[in-house]
């Protein structure tokens, strides 16, 4: 294990990755060119599986009227390219609201098509005269449950392929604060001793995406000093499950950063 980290410390000081970016033809002209509205203020920003018929998504929508004339809210499922109009506004500002129905009558589709953990992608085309531009404003939806901390803390499998590690680690919510969860045991994992941390994470109550704020969790890590976890992820709020992206520092350089699934056991 000791020989494993080392070489991947060496292989991540080393080599810089770059990567590129599928290009989709779109026939409102490209992204980005024209005015691009405001969406702010998302909240809720996610659906309710358990209230699909009463469930919905708003958020403040702001485009300049001298420019705009009006905004063409459009939406698409689970990456599916396949978009379309769900809703119009041509008043700014306005407060949207867009009900999990809407979207779903506007896919052609049901809402017994639609489960835990799908996913609807909103996008606003401005219409500027006789030109239609798809501007950068955009945002998902996920469709999820109900927060309940007891179903996201307690004894977990912590799973990372890459940096090679399988095995228990423990999460606590804050007292204070049901949105802080702490993990302990993650270094454990590498048979170091584990004499700081535990590793703090925020959940986003809005979206329920996660940040792990850097925290070292481990004084010497091999021949290294003060190893420290610090990323992203989603949190699956049915399930409990994490899928994040842990970047992994010691003093001396970073390790690179490291796909972990956390599983509620």
């Amino acid at each position: 294990m000791k020989t494993t980290k080392i070489l991947t410390f060496l292989v991540a000081m080393v080599f810089a990755f770059t990567s590129c970016e599928t290009e989709v033809e779109d026939p409102a002209g490209p992204r980005g060119e024209g005015f691009v509205p405001s969406i702010t203020n998302l909240n809720p920003a996610v659906f309710d599986v358990n209230d699909p018929s009463n469930t919905f998504v708003q958020f403040d929508l702001d485009a300049d009227p001298n420019v705009v004339n009006e905004v063409k809210l459009i939406v698409s499922y689970n990456g599916d390219m396949k978009r379309v109009e769900v809703k119009t506004v041509n008043t700014f500002p306005q407060n949207v609201k867009i009900f999990m129905h809407e979207a779903v009558t506007a896919l052609g589709m049901s809402l017994d098509d639609v489960g835990a953990g799908d996913n609807f992608t909103f996008e606003a085309l401005t219409i500027q005269g006789d030109k239609t531009y798809r501007s950068s404003a955009s945002f998902n939806a996920a469709v999820v449950c109900a927060y309940d901390p007891d179903n996201v803390t307690g004894s977990y499998r912590a799973v990372s392929a890459d940096w090679a590690v399988d095995g228990t680690v423990t999460l606590t919510v804050d007292p204070e604060n049901q949105y802080i969860i702490y993990v302990a045991g993650l270094a454990a994992l590498d048979g170091l001793t584990e004499d700081q941390g535990p590793l703090k994470m925020v959940v986003n109550p809005l979206d329920f995406t996660v940040t792990a704020e850097r925290t070292v969790l481990a004084s010497v890590a091999w021949d290294y000093t003060n190893i420290a976890y610090e990323g992203s992820g989603l949190l699956s709020t049915c399930d409990g499950t994490y899928e994040m992206l842990f970047t992994i520092t010691v003093d001396q350089g970073s390790f690179g950063a490291y796909a972990f699934t956390l599983t509620k056991q």
